[in-house]
């Protein structure tokens, strides 16, 4: 299932780790993870999300405020009974353990190119494989899975399909024009609209649109860390001013805010 990252054969497991015929070695880290992310893949020292993103997100995620969106997931995932599935840009693993869970039998693959995401997430549940690796470069053999995740993560059509078996599909969970409107608002004079199915276009040959639904609910957030840490997850932590982002974090009434979630699945034919 796994594969080797530099030259593309199996990988093996070997002592506390894995290894592939020409001998590229990869070690276990001590959380549980494998990094299979090559020096001459990376773009910058630390690519991915800082510990201080990975820390926020995982704090917002475990008070529960995205909980129906994992529910939602989770649900779907279980109606196509895979044998083998992977999260791709599972995050620091909150979406992943929970199609963990609704997936029992089946073998799980999870991966991140941030290491602080991927090192949090390997607490969630051990059965799932752990990796630290390219999304342009996946170390899953072909047509090695049947149901693949993307959720609010960037994608590599074109490497999802090459690792979909036919008949396999990938899920993809990502923000609708509605999303977090209300937060946009307060932090921008001119709130920038986008195409809530632009994604179609990049969909390549052989791969049916087969589902599409939205997720929509209002979250209040009357708590101004949990107001911190939204900001702190999302692109508008840095996008937006100082200001504007204190007026969101320090209001005294509750922030009301709409979630709203696109699923799509695509088969491959």
């Amino acid at each position: 299932m796994l594969t080797c990252p530099i030259c593309s054969a199996a990988l093996a497991a070997l002592d506390n780790g894995v290894a592939c015929p020409a001998g590229h070695r990869f070690d276990r880290a001590r959380q549980g993870y494998l990094n299979l992310l090559p020096v001459q893949h990376k773009n910058s020292r630390d690519p991915g999300d800082n510990q201080a993103m990975v820390e926020a997100r995982r704090d917002f995620l475990n008070a529960g405020h995205y909980a129906p969106v994992a529910r939602r997931l989770a649900e779907l995932a279980a109606e196509r009974a895979p044998s083998q599935w992977l999260d791709i840009g599972c995050g620091e693993g909150y979406y992943t353990a929970q199609i963990a869970d609704a997936l029992p039998q089946a073998q799980g693959y999870a991966l991140d190119i941030s290491r602080e995401a991927v090192k949090r997430a390997c607490r969630r549940n051990p059965a799932v494989t752990w990796l630290v690796a390219s999304m342009a470069r996946i170390p899953l053999a072909d047509a090695s899975c049947q149901f693949l995740a993307s959720v609010f993560s960037p994608l590599d059509w074109n490497e999802a399909k090459r690792l979909l078996s036919p008949g396999g599909g990938l899920m993809r969970v990502g923000p609708t024009s509605e999303h977090l409107i209300e937060l946009r608002e307060k932090l921008y004079d001119e709130v920038r609209d986008y195409v809530d199915d632009k994604h179609l276009a990049q969909v390549p040959a052989g791969m049916q649109h087969a589902h599409s639904e939205t997720l929509r609910f209002t979250l209040s957030l009357a708590d101004s860390q949990a107001r911190a840490n939204l900001l702190a997850m999302t692109p508008h932590g840095w996008r937006a001013s100082a200001e504007r982002r204190a007026q969101v974090i320090e209001q005294v009434e509750p922030f009301e805010v709409t979630v709203s979630m696109r699923y799509d699945y695509f088969v491959l034919q």
